[in-house]
């Protein structure tokens, strides 16, 4: 449903608790019938990437949501952290649940994209009356080393564009090897959520500070495991989608979540890698009948 001024959300800014100005989009559905969701992005992503998804889940003609993206502190339209040691997956979490419980938004579908997920499973640890199911984009217990590294390797590190004609071909240009399903004419899309725009310009839509997190970790050894995170998702209906390209999550790990959580659902995303972009009409439809499979509504 849009907005009254004709958009299909509204942008909310709030307070965090040490008085940085965050940012978090709202996409608002007619009726409510499904249990909100909560979308979180990848490291250095912001609440852009889930546009496509945001609007098919809040717009669904039959299960219609309460839709919001967040941007954490440092990325997107949020105001960046004078200290690069707040830039963690804990005090990320803290910030969310502020704004969970400023939107009054209780028992939400959590749709976590790397990042994102390992909040999730944060958040099942020490706020599981927050959630009420969760999907897993493209991230598990195990990050492999590989990903780490390429990562790490341009942390930071990518010159801004002067252009969106050439932010446009960056983005293609360092993606499409692994995402090869992506149209071409999606390409503008995705550079227009990496970057946001200044002066009619692209600018670098996170801060740079994030790439010292990475300083001093050996990224040539395996990512630290953490089964004993993902084991607190046991309770909820999860979902775990994997890019078929990843270098993030492994098929073997993918395997093993399922071993491990008696109520997990998995999904391959051909043509893509890390992350899924959630984008196309198979990954979309296949969370949003995940989620409305799972909502407490059903069958009412």
């Amino acid at each position: 449903m849009p907005t009254p001024d004709g958009e299909l959300w509204q942008d909310i800014f709030f307070v965090a608790n040490d008085g940085l100005r965050l940012h978090a989009r709202h996409y608002p559905a007619m009726g409510r019938r499904g249990r909100p969701a909560i979308c979180l992005p990848g490291l250095t992503r912001n609440g852009r990437d889930f546009h496509d998804l945001a609007v098919a889940l809040s717009t669904d003609t039959h299960t219609p949501r309460d839709v919001y993206a967040i941007d954490y502190r440092g990325r997107g339209l949020s105001d960046w952290d004078k200290d690069w040691e707040n830039y963690t997956p804990l005090i990320e979490l803290e910030d969310t649940l502020d704004f969970m419980a400023l939107a009054g938004v209780h028992q939400a579908a959590i749709i976590g994209t790397s990042r994102g997920g390992l909040i999730a499973m944060v958040m099942a640890a020490l706020r599981p009356a927050a959630i009420g199911a969760v999907v897993l984009n493209d991230i598990g217990p195990v990050i492999e080393s590989r990903g780490l590294m390429r990562i790490a390797g341009h942390l930071g590190k990518t010159p801004t564009p002067e252009s969106w004609e050439d932010a446009i071909a960056l983005v293609r240009e360092m993606n499409e090897r692994d995402f090869p399903a992506i149209p071409a004419e999606q390409w503008e899309e995705i550079a227009r959520a990496i970057f946001k725009e200044e002066n009619g310009k692209p600018a670098r839509a996170y801060d740079p500070d994030l790439g010292k997190a990475f300083e001093g970790v050996d990224l040539s050894q395996p990512g630290a495991e953490q089964w004993g995170a993902f084991s607190a998702l046991t309770p909820f209906p999860t979902l775990a989608l994997r890019g078929e390209n990843s270098d993030i999550l492994s098929p073997e790990t993918l395997a093993k979540m399922g071993e491990v959580h008696p109520n997990l659902e998995t999904e391959t995303i051909e043509g893509e890698g890390h992350a899924p972009m959630l984008k196309d009409q198979r990954s979309i439809e296949t969370v949003a009948q995940f989620l409305a499979a799972n909502d407490p509504t059903r069958g009412r």
